[in-house]
C-alpha cells in the first residue's frame, strides 16, 4: 500500500487540516493551512469531511491514545474502511490500519 499508487484513493481528514491550523496558529510549526489543502487538491486527494457518525465511533474507541485529533482520525478510518498514515505507533493498538511514514 502507498499513498504514491495511482490506484489507491487518497483521503486528507480535516481533522489534519484543522490540527495544522491550530499548531500553526500557536507557533509550535511554521506552515500555511491554505498552501496545504491547496497541494492536496493539486495532488487529487480527497478531503474527507468530520460526520456525526465519525464522533460516535470516537465514544466507543478505548483510551490507548489522548491526542483527540488522533482518536478522531481513527474513527475516521474504522467508519470509512480507510488506512490512516502516520509515524504514531500507539494507534496501531485500535486495530486500524496505519501506514508508518
Amino acid at each position: 500500500m502507498s499513498i504514491e499508487h495511482p490506484d489507491n484513493d487518497v483521503f486528507v481528514s480535516a481533522a489534519s487540516t484543522w490540527e495544522i491550523a491550530i499548531k500553526q496558529a500557536l507557533g509550535k510549526i511554521k506552515a500555511d493551512v491554505s498552501k496545504v489543502i491547496r497541494q492536496c487538491e493539486e495532488a487529487g486527494f480527497e478531503e474527507l469531511p468530520i460526520r456525526a457518525i465519525h464522533s460516535a465511533q470516537v465514544a466507543g474507541l478505548p483510551l490507548h491514545h489522548q491526542d483527540p485529533f488522533d482518536r478522531i482520525l481513527v474513527a475516521q478510518a474504522l467508519e470509512e474502511g480507510l488506512t490512516v498514515v502516520s509515524g504514531d505507533q500507539p494507534l496501531s493498538a485500535y486495530g486500524v490500519p496505519v501506514l508508518w511514514r
